[in-house]
């Protein structure tokens, strides 16, 4: 275990942002690949129970039709996306971005306990999910992830706020001759 701590940490692996910068670019790829397939019919159909067992989320069949609603999730999960990489620069765009996806994987794992057959009767019910659940397990772990951005991205905006109004984060050309430049 010590060496593959000090192999991680000879690469710069334990002081990089790798896994911030990886975890934003899985969920932009996300974004648009899910996005992507909701403008096709196979998706339109295949959302049909999903949609309609959702307790967040049944509206949309009645407000847009199945078309309708698959395009306008379609259209949300590819602005999400586009915030969440426009995040790499611009950290309030990435907190929108993140709030988005957390809404998007609120929306889909509250599906799970109203999914009707969800859990497996051939292997005794719950715990033993059938196809349908266990499609939407993954969503768990991107709803982590959204919570995850979401946290790092208000880190990195308060982190900036307070450099812009601490005394110490000033130039030193306008600091005061023999102030203290030490980081507060």
């Amino acid at each position: 275990m010590k060496y593959l701590i000090k192999l991680c940490d000879r690469f710069g692996l334990l002081q990089s942002e790798l896994d911030y910068h990886f975890l934003r670019a899985s969920m932009v790829l996300i974004f648009l690949f899910f996005g992507y397939q909701k403008w096709w019919e196979y998706e339109a159909q295949a959302l049909i129970p999903y949609i309609s067992n959702g307790p967040l989320i049944f509206w949309m069949y009645p407000v847009f039709g199945i078309r309708g609603a698959t395009w306008f999730l379609g259209v949300s999960e590819w602005l999400f996306g586009a915030l969440l990489f426009w995040g790499f620069w611009n950290k309030t765009a990435g907190v929108l971005g993140a709030l988005g996806g957390i809404a998007s994987f609120v929306s889909t794992t509250t599906i799970i306990p109203f999914f009707p057959d969800g859990w497996a009767a051939s292997a005794g019910g719950f715990p033993a999910m059938g196809e349908n659940v266990a499609f939407l397990m993954k969503d768990f772990v991107l709803l982590a992830v959204s919570f995850y951005l979401l946290k790092q991205d208000l880190l990195r905006l308060s982190l900036a706020q307070h450099q812009e109004t601490s005394p110490s984060a000033a130039a030193p050309s306008e600091m005061a001759p023999g102030a203290d430049r030490r980081i507060a």
